[in-house]
C-alpha cells in the first residue's frame, strides 16, 4: 500500500535510462534492491496514450478486482484461524490432558498456527526484494503471471492438506502470501495510465489490497452459516477461480511492459526530432522531402496533443508544482539524496527507522495473530473475547479504506517529524489500551489499531522516498522490510514467553514491546526533527545564494536558469554537505 500511494506519486519526473546519467534528476525510481546487474529483458515502456483509453480503463478495473480477492488476503489470519481451530488443524499436536480437559486451543496447537501466519508475513516482505528485480527485468506481465502461479499451489496445498502426508498449511499459506506481492507491486504502473488521477488509481488499488484481508472473513462467516459443511478443502477449491482469473487477464488485458511515467512523457516530448532532419540533405526530390517533413511536423504535434491531453500540460507544470511543495513541506526531501547506499545504510536516518520499522512491525503482526487469546486473557470471558475478533475482522479491511485519503492529506500537509511523531503517540496509546481488561479500551484499541496499520507502512515508505532517494530506494528501503520481516519470527519466542513464562499473560509482552518502542520512536522524531531544522537553514541559505546569482550577468548562461536546476542543484549540495556530518 504504503510503497505504491507514496513513492509513484512523488516520482521525480525522469527518463527511461536507468544508467543514464549519475544526476539525481536523471534518475528513475525502482523497485530493484540489487542494481543494474543485468539487462532488461523486455521492451521499453508505452505512452498511455498509444492504448486506447477503454482498454486502460478495464487494465484499472481488473487490477483494482484482482487485488481486491487476492494482494493481502493472508493478513486476514484472525478471521480464518478460528475455521482452522474448529477444523482440527495441528489438533493432533495437543497433549492428552489437553484434549480430556476440552480446550479450545491447546498451547502446541496455538503455536503451530501462529508460526503459520507468522512465516507466511515475513515472507510477504522479504519476497519485495525478488519481485522488484523481476519487475525491473521482464515487466509486470511476468511478475503477475508468477504471482498467480504462487496462489494456486497455496490453495491446492491448503485444500488438500489434511490428505497429504506432511504439514501443508504452511507451506499453503507461504504461497498465498508469495502471490500478493507479485500481483500487487506489478500493478502500481498502472497509475500511469491517467497521470492526473494517479493518486485516485494508487487510492483504489491500495484500498483494494486493504480490503483483501476481509475474504477469509466472508469464508468465515460462510462457515458459520452453513454449520462447518463449506469446508477448508471446498473453499480453496472454488478459490482457484481467482488465480486463474488473474493469470487470463494478464494473459490477454494488462500490459506487458510497464506505462510511461510523467517524466518519459515529458521528455519524449522535448526530445522528438524537429521537422527538419539532417538527412534531407541527401534527398534530391525537394517534394519528397516536404512529404517527409509535413509527416514529422503531423506525428509530432500528435504527440504532444495527446501528452498534453494525458498530463493536462505538456510539460506538466502543475504536477511539479504541487510535488515541490509537498517537499518543502515535509522538510527532510533530499537529507541523504546522492550518496551511495551503504553510506545510506550506515547513517542514523536508515538505522533509527530500520528499528522503529523492526519493533512496530513485529507488534502489528503479534496483535494480528494473537487478539483472541489476548483478550480471552484479559476479560476471562471467552464470549467477549470473540466479539473483539469478530469486530476486528470487520475493522481492519473497513479501516484500512477509509483512512486512505486522510493519510495522503496528512503526508502532503504537514512535515516528516511530525509525521513519525504521530506514529509514536498513536502506536504509545494503543499499548497502554491494550494491557487495559475493559470492553470499551478494548473496541478503542481495535479502531486506533486498523488506522495505525496503513499509517505506519505509508509513512515509512514516505520516509525512505524522502530522505533517502529515488535511485537507491529500491536497495534501501527493500532491505528495511527485509530486515523487519526477519525478525518477525522473534513472535514465535514471543507466542512461548506469553505461555510459557507468563502463564498466558500478554500484558508483560505488551508492555516490553511497547517500552522498547517508545524509546526507538521518541529518538527517531527527535533525531528526524533536529536534522530537519538544519536541512531548512540550508534550504534558506541556498534560495538566498541563488537570488544573489540571479542578478549578476550570465545568470541564465547557456540558456539555463534558476528554475532548470535549482531543486537539482540543492540536492546535491545537501548531499555533499550530508557526507561530511553522517
Amino acid at each position: 500500500m504504503s510503497l505504491s500511494e507514496r513513492v509513484t506519486a512523488m516520482e521525480e519526473y525522469q527518463p527511461w535510462s536507468r544508467e543514464a546519467s549519475p544526476e539525481p534528476r536523471h534518475r528513475k525510481m525502482s523497485f530493484n534492491p540489487v542494481g543494474t546487474w543485468a539487462p532488461p529483458a523486455f521492451e521499453e515502456p508505452v505512452g498511455a496514450f498509444e492504448v486506447p483509453k477503454w482498454k486502460r480503463i478495464l487494465q484499472v478495473l481488473a487490477a483494482a478486482l484482482y487485488c481486491l480477492f487476492a494482494a493481502g488476503i493472508v493478513f486476514g489470519y484472525a478471521a480464518i484461524k478460528p475455521v482452522l481451530i474448529n477444523e482440527g488443524v495441528y489438533r493432533d499436536r495437543c497433549t492428552l490432558k489437553e484434549i480430556e480437559d476440552n480446550v479450545i486451543v491447546c498451547y502446541e496447537q496455538e503455536l503451530r498456527l501462529n508460526f503459520m501466519f507468522t512465516f507466511a508475513a515475513v515472507s510477504t516482505n522479504v519476497v519485495a526484494l525478488p519481485v522488484g528485480t523481476i519487475l525491473d527485468h521482464y515487466g509486470p506481465r511476468v511478475s503477475g503471471i508468477l504471482g498467480s502461479l504462487f496462489i494456486i499451489i497455496g490453495a491446492l496445498l491448503f485444500a488438500f492438506a489434511a490428505q497429504l502426508p506432511f504439514d501443508a498449511y504452511i507451506p499453503g499459506y507461504f504461497f498465498l502470501a508469495l502471490g500478493g506481492p507479485f500481483i500487487f507491486i506489478s500493478s502500481f504502473q498502472l497509475s500511469n495510465t491517467f497521470p492526473q488521477y494517479s493518486g485516485s488509481i494508487l487510492a483504489l488499488l491500495t484500498g483494494a489490497f486493504d480490503t483483501s484481508s476481509a475474504m477469509f472473513l466472508f469464508y468465515r462467516l460462510t462457515y458459520q452459516a452453513t454449520n462447518g459443511s463449506f469446508s477448508t478443502k471446498k473453499f480453496f477449491l472454488g478459490y482457484l477461480i481467482v488465480p486463474a482469473y488473474i493469470l487470463l487477464v494478464q494473459v490477454f488485458i494488462m500490459p506487458g511492459t510497464s506505462y510511461k511515467t510523467v517524466g518519459e512523457l515529458v521528455r519524449a516530448v522535448e526530445e522528438h526530432p524537429e521537422d527538419e532532419h539532417e538527412s534531407d540533405d541527401d534527398i534530391a526530390d525537394e517534394g519528397l522531402v516536404q512529404q517527409l517533413r509535413d509527416a514529422r511536423r503531423i506525428h509530432r504535434e500528435s504527440v504532444i496533443s495527446e501528452v498534453t491531453e494525458l498530463l493536462g500540460s505538456k510539460d506538466a507544470v502543475q504536477q511539479t508544482k504541487k510535488e515541490e511543495e509537498k517537499k518543502n513541506v515535509s522538510g527532510v526531501w533530499g537529507a541523504l539524496h546522492g550518496q551511495t547506499a551503504a553510506q545510506q545504510m550506515k547513517s542514523p536516518w536508515f538505522i533509527l527507522i530500520t528499528l522503529f520499522t523492526v519493533l512496530q512491525m513485529t507488534r502489528i503482526n503479534y496483535f494480528v495473530a494473537t487478539i483472541r487469546t489476548q483478550y480471552l486473557y484479559l476479560f476471562g470471558d471467552y464470549d467477549k473475547a470473540v466479539a473483539i475478533n469478530n469486530f476486528f475482522d470487520v475493522a481492519l479491511p473497513l479501516g484500512g479504506v477509509i483512512s486512505v485519503p486522510f493519510i495522503g492529506l496528512v503526508l502532503d500537509n504537514t512535515s516528516t517529524p511530525f509525521c513519525l511523531g504521530l506514529l509514536v503517540t498513536i502506536a504509545t496509546m494503543i499499548g497502554v489500551l491494550g494491557v487495559i481488561p475493559n470492553v470499551w479500551c478494548a473496541y478503542a484499541n481495535v479502531c486506533l489499531f486498523v488506522i495505525y496499520r496503513p499509517l505506519y507502512y505509508t509513512t515509512v515508505s514516505d520516509y525512505a522516498a524522502k530522505v533517502f532517494g529515488f535511485a537507491t530506494f529500491g536497495k534501501v528501503y527493500g532491505l528495511i522490510i527485509c530486515l523487519a520481516g526477519l525478525f518477525n519470527f522473534s513472535q514465535s519466542a514471543l507466542d512461548a514467553m506469553t505461555h510459557k513464562t507468563f502463564n498466558n499473560n500478554p500484558v508483560p509482552v505488551n508492555v516490553m514491546l511497547l517500552l522498547l518502542a517508545l524509546m526507538v520512536g521518541i529518538t527517531l522524531v527527535g533525531f528526524v526533527w533536529w536534522k530537519s531544522r538544519t536541512i531548512q537553514r540550508e534550504n534558506i541559505q541556498n534560495q538566498a545564494e541563488g537570488a544573489t546569482e540571479s542578478l549578476m550577468p550570465g545568470a541564465h548562461a547557456n540558456g539555463i536558469s534558476q528554475t532548470d536546476y535549482g531543486a537539482m542543484a540543492n540536492s546535491e549540495e545537501r548531499g555533499r554537505k550530508v557526507n561530511g556530518r553522517n
